[in-house]
């Protein structure tokens, strides 16, 4: 049995819980809203996010991050993308100086273009073989209800991508180790704006053709930023990519297909936002996915386009006629 932390209490953070404490480990959920600690510690749910599905015993809330932090081996983070470095700061001083620090987001940092895992080293000043990363087709609810899956952790150093491949082995869910954290990172970030953009040919009101067109695009898209970045192709192939890109894609439990769906009906970008208290992450890393593909001299016409239409500047409907009426070329071009 391992002490974990698990910092976030949305639907990512408390579903994962349930893998950790299926899997042996005792833990604490650290949540910002006390009501959230509460309804979990009384009556074993968390009603908002998860309705209906009882939480272990083995699982505790709090709304103190020092106490959440006392004793931890592994400190898991499942707090939106953009405010990581803010909390990050405000709970690095609590954080154990041997704990490793696994990541559950997919985003990338606007402004410094940053990965979460490049936030956490730049933050807490920790090395490559203290920061993990999990991704793959994980939707939390189906995660929460126990559902069988499998997904990637990752880490720079073998050894503890191991460890916590062992730390999160439940009998529903199935990791895989690997040590392409850019790969896992990028795959799991670029893959919401797919969805976007999938939604989005949904809400307009196409059939599987359009949607299999742009998800495999899309894939191609995602692999180019990656391995431009160091990533191996492979990892794209896998869970961490292709995988993740499918689930987010294809289900109606996906933030960001559901987000993209509204803006194929023609809702703004600030419509569906105030509409809603679930953050879609692929709305914000649009930007950043965008400033990256630049950056590094990668043509990435879907992560344009949909941030085009994120922004106002551009219809759905547009956004696919122009995608569509671009110049031909060969496929692996």
């Amino acid at each position: 049995m391992s002490k974990v932390a698990v910092f976030g209490g949305g639907s990512w953070g408390p579903a994962f819980s349930i893998v950790l404490a299926d899997a042996g480990n005792d833990v604490t959920i650290w949540a910002r809203r006390a009501e959230v600690c509460a309804a979990i510690n009384e009556n074993r749910e968390n009603p908002e996010y998860l309705p209906g599905i009882e939480l272990p015993e083995a699982i505790t809330a709090t709304h103190d991050p020092e106490q959440a932090l006392h004793g931890a081996e592994f400190v898991v983070l499942a707090v939106p993308s953009q405010t990581l470095r803010k909390n990050l700061t405000d709970w690095a001083d609590f954080i154990p100086r041997d704990a490793v620090m696994v990541s559950l987001m997919k985003g990338v940092e606007l402004e410094s273009l940053k990965r979460m895992s490049e936030v956490i080293a730049e933050v807490t000043g920790a090395g490559p073989d203290r920061i993990g990363v999990v991704s793959g087709p994980n939707l939390a609810k189906e995660i929460a209800r126990r559902e069988p899956a499998a997904s990637v952790v990752a880490c720079a150093d073998e050894q503890v991508a191991m460890r916590l491949r062992d730390l999160c082995h439940s009998p529903a869910f199935r990791p895989y180790s690997s040590t392409d954290v850019v790969g896992c990172e990028l795959g799991g970030a670029y893959k919401n704006v797919i969805a976007l953009s999938v939604g989005m040919a949904v809400g307009l009101g196409f059939g599987d053709n359009t949607t299999a067109s742009v998800i495999t695009r899309g894939l191609a898209e995602t692999a180019r930023l990656a391995t431009a970045l160091g990533a191996d192709p492979m990892t794209l192939m896998g869970l961490a990519g292709l995988g993740d890109l499918v689930a987010t894609c294809s289900s109606p439990l996906s933030r960001n297909r559901t987000f993209g769906e509204k803006l194929g009906q023609g809702m703004t970008t600030e419509e569906i936002t105030a509409s809603t208290r679930q953050v879609a992450e692929g709305v914000k890393s649009c930007s950043s996915l965008q400033d990256l593909a630049d950056r590094s001299g990668v043509y990435a016409p879907i992560v344009g386009h949909v941030h085009a239409v994120v922004e106002g500047k551009m219809t759905a409907g547009d956004m696919l006629t122009s995608l569509i009426s671009r110049g031909t070329k060969h496929e692996r071009d």
